[in-house]
């Protein structure tokens, strides 16, 4: 059986040196859950976030195939972990992301300079009530504030920039996670819009706003085009690493 472990402190050993901020939520008890077979003494836990889980430890069937429901990306800690996950989910997708370094020196001026560059009858704003609202209704959006769990929670702790035409969603750079110090970037923009440079603008806008707050913007690339992408705003790559995604509810053992 799988329980919800309430103090993470149990567990801060387990993820030492793992540098993902999705799991600092988890630990933070900012956002995110922690999952162990064990609440005493767990020498294996899951953290997650979003629709992220992060396994450590020893490796354990069980919180594996007591994933939460629905589409799962799972990032192991090791091979024992990505073999389990193989066991569990024979049709699990094997795919390869990118992991961004995460002590950027950011060029302010060279930032604000792009965030400047909104073209004309287009309208830069942060994500309010109403522009949440929104959001919720749109795939392409959805993500920028589903993993808070609630309108609330994301305005309070959320952070975003997004740009409007006409009234409507066409690109934006919101926190797909919150963290004590900082943010987890998610960034999308409707095909029709795309290759106008809204992105670098909008993205440009929010690690600037980030800033400003004291708060660290970090990103991590699900392909080389978002790696090339955060090139522009002084990003660097660290490595590459292995997730699963599972899309599917049937376990194999």
């Amino acid at each position: 059986m799988i329980y919800e472990l309430e103090d993470t402190s149990k567990v801060e050993a387990l993820f030492e040196g793992w540098e993902e901020t999705l799991i600092y939520s988890c630990l933070q008890k900012v956002m995110g859950k922690i999952f162990v077979t064990d609440t005493e003494n767990p020498v294996s836990a899951m953290a997650f976030a979003g629709c992220f889980a992060f396994p450590a430890g020893e490796p354990d069937r069980e919180l594996i195939i007591n994933k939460p429901d629905g589409f799962v990306i799972m990032v192991p800690q090791d091979e024992r972990w990505a073999e389990l996950i193989e066991e569990c989910f024979s049709d699990a997708r094997k795919v390869t992301r990118y992991a961004i370094r995460k002590d950027t020196v950011f060029d302010r001026e060279k930032l604000a300079e792009t965030a400047s560059k909104l073209p004309e009858g287009y309208e830069l704003k942060k994500i309010d009530s109403d522009i949440y609202d929104l959001c919720v209704q749109d795939p392409v959006t959805a993500d920028f504030v589903s993993a808070f769990g609630s309108k609330e929670k994301y305005l309070e702790l959320g952070r975003s920039m997004v740009i409007l035409k006409d009234g409507k969603f066409v690109s934006g750079a919101s926190s797909y996670t919150r963290y004590k110090e900082g943010i987890e970037i998610e960034v999308d923009t409707i095909v029709p819009e795309r290759r106008k440079g809204l992105a670098s603008i909008v993205c440009s806008a929010l690690i600037l706003s980030c800033l400003d707050e004291g708060l660290y913007p970090s990103w991590d690339a699900h392909d080389m085009n978002s790696v090339q992408l955060a090139r522009k705003f002084g990003y660097e790559f660290d490595h590459e690493y292995t997730a699963y995604e599972v899309s599917s509810d049937q376990r194999t053992h």
